[in-house]
């Protein structure tokens, strides 16, 4: 009896082990997670701004990533087994060798990258609409990927995506912003070099979509059956439509065909994305959803190839152009079981979650995970020169909305903030609201703050406080349907009391609203206090 007691303690904790391991690494989350249970998914495959999406596979591995504009760091990886349930593992790009990014830049910065796998070895290629075209690559998308690569200096050619082709060569498609090459709703295609590093000709306009589909942008290169295919949408990212180019000729002419549209649904766009094939012949592609202030969310769609072009989603009528799946079946893949995006983080460890992303390059002042183990230091740094609000601090660190209805709530130490200085809780778009604790000369009070048009550097307003004589506070906010948003405070980390008004979240530029934390100070003279940040909880 006294062997099988021990037998069975011994089984219990490596059991209870395994599990806890287990939970850690297959974070499910509380707040959106597509996986039902019983064979089919629920779309958006991912509830968050994961704007144009790309994919690519390896063997068994799936892999994704987004567009990160002014947000750092960049390029986010994302990893699947069953192309349903995703995990975020790594960026391509942690830091930007220029100090280009060391203050935010609103809606510039990383556009619409295209994910790669050829020849052992993978590759994001992406367009800066300021600076030309990039690339980097790794042998392994979890590990360490080289620094940047220009590969077309330019202004104004954004969303480009590469093709190896048969004999060797190497292509590259691109689309045009307006804003800055004063054209759009043309396509480009021009020849790389056999490493793919640096263009080798002047390109040649292939599509010209201003009669039919105009601002056709976000093409992606693939080849099929010895037909060039370009995947792009057209008609605008609220309310256009997928289409599909195909030619013998690298250089066309293409044959254009609408394959997806909103149709019936309430999934208007639907925008641009990645197309991958299975080993069992399933086809499928991700596109995304511009959802205003919640972003771009991830969908998934199957395909089917019928006379060599693709139909995805819900052909009801058979015509060849499919609508979305709100609910499908699938893939026939092992996977990996159910799995999300991390949101939470209780601050264990010494490295920056994976969730966090800051408004502009961090800097050495901005945090620290290491002074107060268990906890983030966030320091109160002064705003920008000329500043009337936070649209410009790059010391702000954030996170996407994760579902259409959440809370944040947050464990909060501010003793150690000096007169003039506040941390908080924030929503942050070109308008934002925060509900914060602020020191002064007559002791705390916990705020709540609107911005209004803060993308024009309106002041910020205080539109609420209540005084206090506590320095730990939990301060949280409730994101119900609509991006309605309303603040509340603890005192004890059980009794929540509202505070302010209800504030409606606005998309940023370019992506969705977003939360997150930060602390700042009235002036920039002195040494800076700080506070702590003992956890951030979705639900």
């Amino acid at each position: 009896m006294k062997l099988n007691s021990i037998l069975l303690q011994i089984f219990t904790l490596l059991f209870v082990t395994s599990f806890s391991s287990y939970a850690q690494e297959n974070y499910v989350s509380e707040a959106w997670s597509p996986d039902k249970g019983d064979g089919t998914y629920k779309n958006p495959i991912i509830h968050a701004d994961y704007s144009d999406p790309d994919i690519c596979r390896a063997g068994d591995d799936f892999y994704m990533t987004s567009s990160s504009f002014n947000s750092v760091p960049a390029l986010p990886i994302l990893h699947s087994k069953d192309l349903v349930n995703w995990e975020l593992v790594n960026y391509a790009v942690k830091e930007f060798p220029s100090s280009y990014f060391d203050i935010p830049q609103h809606g510039n910065g990383v556009w619409a990258p295209c994910f790669r796998y050829h020849d052992g070895m993978f590759y994001i290629y992406w367009g800066d609409p300021d600076r030309g075209i990039y690339m980097v690559q790794t042998d392994d998308p979890k590990g360490e990927w080289s620094a940047p690569v220009l590969v077309k200096k330019a202004y104004g050619n954004i969303d480009s995506s590469p093709l190896w082709d048969d004999d060797g060569k190497v292509y590259l498609v691109h689309a045009f912003a307006h804003s800055r090459a004063g054209v759009k709703s043309l396509l480009q295609v021009v020849e790389l070099s056999k490493d793919g590093s640096q263009i080798m000709d002047k390109g040649t306009i292939v599509f010209d979509g201003h009669k039919d589909h105009p601002t056709i942008e976000g093409p992606k290169f693939y080849k099929r059956n010895g037909y060039y295919y370009i995947f792009a949408p057209a008609g605008g990212v609220p309310t256009g439509w997928q289409l599909i180019l195909r030619s013998k000729n690298v250089y066309g002419p293409y044959e254009e065909k609408i394959v997806l549209a909103q149709g019936d649904t309430p999934i208007n766009g639907p925008h641009q994305g990645g197309w991958v094939e299975l080993d069992n012949g399933e086809n499928w592609f991700v596109h995304f959803q511009d959802k205003g202030a919640y972003g771009r969310i991830v969908h998934l769609q199957p395909v089917e190839w019928i006379d060599d072009w693709p139909v995805m989603g819900n052909d009801k009528d058979g015509d060849g152009t499919g609508e979305p799946f709100l609910i499908h079946k699938k893939p026939k893949l092992s996977g990996n079981g159910v799995i999300n995006p991390v949101e939470s983080d209780e601050f264990e460890s010494t490295e920056q979650g994976l969730q966090w992303q800051w408004n502009a390059t961090p800097k050495n002042g901005f945090y620290s995970l290491k002074a107060k183990p268990g906890m983030l230091k966030l320091n109160a740094l002064a705003l920008p020169e000329m500043a009337n609000n936070l649209w410009m601090a790059p010391n702000i660190i954030l996170q996407k909305f994760p579902a259409e209805e959440f809370s944040n709530t947050i464990k909060l130490d501010v003793s150690n903030l000096k007169d003039g200085e506040e941390s908080g809780l924030i929503v942050f778009g070109m308008d934002y609201a925060a509900i914060a604790v602020r020191k002064s000369g007559e002791g705390y009070s916990i705020v709540q703050n609107v911005c209004k048009q803060a993308d024009q550097n309106k002041a910020e307003a205080t539109v609420a406080s209540e005084k206090t004589d506590k320095t730990t506070i939990w301060l949280k906010l409730d994101v119900k349907k609509d991006a309605l948003v309303t603040f509340s405070y603890s005192l004890d980390g059980k009794s929540f009391k509202p505070l302010g008004d209800t504030f409606t979240a606005k998309e940023g530029k370019w992506v969705g609203a977003k939360t997150g934390l930060y602390s700042k100070r009235s002036s920039s003279s002195g040494l800076s206090g700080y506070s702590l940040i003992d956890w951030f909880r979705v639900k």
